[in-house]
């Protein structure tokens, strides 16, 4: 098997992901497509906060923010946790944020960017 190319590659029995793992993984990505949650994603990235918070911070509506976190809640990209009347939410788990902070660091490495 040759690549573009034309070098031969060295691994001729790559293990492809299967046809559920990428549907997973596509649904997965899609939820960082939108830069209304990627906004959510950043602040929560930055500390956990609650609604109300989110408001101030992001600068939208709470019934904008209340759907954009149902999406991610539903998608475990966000976890929410109860302190007496007020729900707070962080990101799930390590994995978000690190595939968050490679995103940024990406688009800033591409496009010039030089702080956030």
């Amino acid at each position: 098997m040759y690549n573009i190319k034309g070098t031969e590659l060295m691994d001729k029995n790559i293990n492809m992901l299967s046809d559920e793992m990428s549907y997973d993984l596509a649904d997965f990505f899609k939820l960082f497509g939108d830069s209304t949650r990627i906004k959510i994603l950043y602040a929560l990235y930055k500390s956990e906060m609650n609604v109300s918070d989110m408001v101030e911070v992001v600068d939208m509506t709470q019934s904008a923010i209340s759907h954009q976190l149902r999406l991610l809640r539903q998608n475990d990209i966000v976890k929410f946790r109860k302190e007496g009347k007020a729900t707070v939410y962080s990101l799930d788990d390590d994995h978000v944020a690190a595939l968050l902070e490679k995103g940024i660091e990406h688009i800033m490495h591409k496009n010039g960017y030089e702080e956030l």
